[in-house]
């Protein structure tokens, strides 16, 4: 055998790493692109708009600006605001939240996965499904007020209600999804009903159902504050409430900069979660 042939795996192999070291390179290249990018996106937004208030071409009174939404933050930070200290407000809208998501997902994958599984089931109960569906969901709240007062249950029932049905049809979807080759084989070696969809239906729709989990907490987000809203004795929507009854339009937006925030705080925790979970898919951002 010539040297020349047993040369060229060497080779090969050699430039591999090379290739690997590249793209892993030019990846993190590109995330610090998009980050610093942002960055400079967001500061001209907030430089715009800060120049255009004070220069009197928006009106202030209306629009406010960066400068006094942050020191509405701060006041609230450290003085507290009429209803309390902030982390409070905060941690009470979050409870209700979370509380509300939690039923929402646990309901709407427990009926997603029985009507995707139990065609009979699918076939009655879906003409009821699509007709509640169909109904605005935000005007129950204050229905859910006068069912259940001001506190923290009528916010966890407008949470429910508007978390239930993205992850109910994401999770219905799956389980139709699910590749038949799969149920058969599993059927062929015994496997029961359950077992079927604990083992082989479940972890197949995961990947829907965490597609709907993004979306699902924002919505629980605005169920909680709609609620707050409308009617209640703490929490961030009531602080929106308040302050726009007092025409303070830098606290209104100041509430809106505290819920993106963490609304942003739970999408990154659910990111990592999905990632830790799925890290056999690769992953489209490096790409």
């Amino acid at each position: 055998m010539s040297p020349e042939v047993l040369s060229t795996p060497v080779v090969e192999t050699a430039k591999a790493p090379d290739r690997a070291h590249s793209r892993a390179r030019a990846a993190r290249r590109r995330r610090i692109v998009v980050a610093v990018s942002r960055v400079l996106l967001l500061a001209a937004v907030l430089g715009l708009w800060e120049v255009l208030s004070r220069a009197k071409i928006i009106d202030p009174f209306n629009f406010s600006m960066p400068s006094k939404i942050w020191d509405q933050i701060w006041t609230w930070i450290t003085h507290g605001t009429a209803l309390g200290s902030l982390g409070e407000q905060i941690w009470y809208t979050l409870y209700e939240a979370l509380l509300g998501w939690v039923i929402g997902v646990v309901g709407g994958v427990v009926f997603g996965i029985a009507f995707g599984r139990i065609t009979l089931l699918a076939d009655v109960l879906g003409p009821y499904i699509k007709v509640l569906n169909s109904i605005p969901r935000i005007v129950l709240a204050p229905i859910f007020v006068i069912w259940f007062g001001l506190g923290p249950a009528s916010k966890v029932a407008s949470a429910v209600v508007l978390v239930f049905f993205p992850v109910f049809f994401n999770a219905f979807q799956g389980a139709r999804e699910v590749d038949r080759n799969l149920v058969a084989n599993a059927r062929i070696l015994g496997a029961s009903d359950r077992r079927v969809t604990l083992q082989v239906v479940i972890p197949s729709a995961t990947s829907w159902i965490f597609t709907s989990l993004h979306v699902s907490f924002g919505f629980a987000l605005i169920g909680a504050i709609v609620g707050e809203y409308i009617g209640a004795t703490k929490g961030i929507g009531l602080l929106v409430a308040q302050s726009q009854g007092t025409f303070n339009s830098a606290g209104v937006y100041a509430a809106m900069v505290i819920l993106a925030v963490v609304a942003l705080l739970a999408e990154g925790l659910l990111t990592f979660a999905e990632r830790r979970i799925f890290r056999w898919k690769p992953s489209g951002s490096d790409s």
